[in-house]
């Protein structure tokens, strides 16, 4: 009996997903819940266990596709005679399949095969690095690093990278308003600022409740819980793991958790929960930051604040030129749901909060 395995609905509304990675082929015996795709969405990239045991007989879609949720993409046991996708497949991958039929007996994934068909790599002369002897991506590009690089390369945007471009080119409508104004860090321990931040700006938030909105068609939804999104700039590209209940938690819990999250990021293994539901975003770049710089809203929310460079600057405290460690802060903010005196008044709510630690 075949099993016929549809896209499933991640969450939070999302309508579609891209094939990231089949992390199986055809004619390849698998068992419950042996990694079977990776599904990219706005928010991450998941690893999808398969649902039964079998033989993989019908793979529906490529990797990069776009497809709608409860579509069928992939088809375990049966036969998988005369099945339309698999003749679409072939025609479409021709290098690809000519690649398996002398590769038989390698182990590697359907992406790093194409990898090597693109690098003119010999999978049978490498050695795999990954579990059971399989071949990486990595293994074949390590092979393929002698050759000469192309005056031209073109790369598909896919993946986190994707939908980053879609989600940015959405925000890039808003009509966006960035208040800038410098804080003084000085006695504010940088590795503990973030933490610190992220209490400022959910005690602030109670005050400005605007700000902590999402908009809905034509409707501005408040919200009443500081579920407040961190950007973490990954390999892959950037995303917006959450740190939950952001007023009650201590500096301390908040520390902690955003390192977990950050380590997670980094490492891929966000999951989709921890990519939901965010209220408010904090970016913070650190070194990176720059003096200046403005970020876009993470829409469907209205508001970002930024934290930029900290670094010891002169200043006039008392009629003396002092050194302090200062920094900008910046807010910016959908002007059609927000007036600027409120944005600016709350962006000076949260540096009265750091700077009177």
């Amino acid at each position: 009996m075949a099993y016929e395995f549809k896209l499933p609905d991640l969450g939070e509304g999302l309508t579609e997903g891209e094939i990231g990675r089949w992390l199986v082929e055809v004619g390849q015996e698998i068992a419950e819940d042996d990694p079977l795709v990776e599904i990219a969405t706005d928010k991450t990239t998941v690893e999808i266990p398969s649902p039964a045991a079998g033989v993989v007989t019908q793979i529906l879609a490529q990797e990069g596709d776009v497809v709608p949720v409860g579509t069928v993409i992939v088809v375990i046991g049966g036969d998988g005679a005369a099945a339309p996708a698999v003749e679409k497949a072939a025609t479409a991958a021709p290098k690809q399949a000519a690649a398996r039929s002398g590769e038989a007996n390698v182990r590697a994934t359907p992406l790093v095969r194409r990898v090597a068909q693109e690098l003119g790599v010999d999978l049978a002369t490498i050695a795999g690095t990954g579990p059971q002897g399989r071949i990486t991506e990595a293994d074949v590009r390590g092979d393929a690093g002698s050759a000469a690089p192309p005056s031209e390369k073109r790369e598909p945007i896919r993946g986190i990278r994707r939908q980053m471009f879609e989600h940015l080119t959405r925000a890039q409508q808003i009509p966006a308003v960035t208040w800038v104004e410098e804080a003084d860090f000085t006695g504010v321990e940088l590795e503990h600022l973030l933490p610190l931040v992220l209490k400022a700006v959910a005690s602030a938030l109670q005050e400005y409740p605007e700000l902590n909105a999402r908009v809905d068609g034509n409707d501005l939804v408040l919200l009443d819980r500081y579920d407040i999104g961190i950007a973490v700039q990954t390999e892959q590209g950037l995303v917006v793991p959450v740190v939950r209940d952001c007023d009650s938690r201590s500096a301390q819990d908040i520390g902690a958790e955003v390192r977990r999250l950050a380590a997670a990021a980094q490492e891929g293994k966000l999951t989709p929960e921890e990519l939901r539901g965010g209220t408010f975003t904090v970016t913070s770049a650190g070194r990176s930051a720059g003096l200046f710089v403005t970020p876009l809203i993470n829409h469907p929310e209205v508001a970002i604040l930024g934290i930029h460079r900290v670094e010891d600057r002169p200043t006039v405290r008392n009629g003396e030129v002092v050194i302090r460690k200062l920094g900008n802060v910046s807010v910016t903010f959908d002007h059609r749901v927000i007036d600027g005196k409120r944005a600016a008044d709350f962006g000076l709510a949260v540096i009265a909060q750091l700077e009177q630690r």
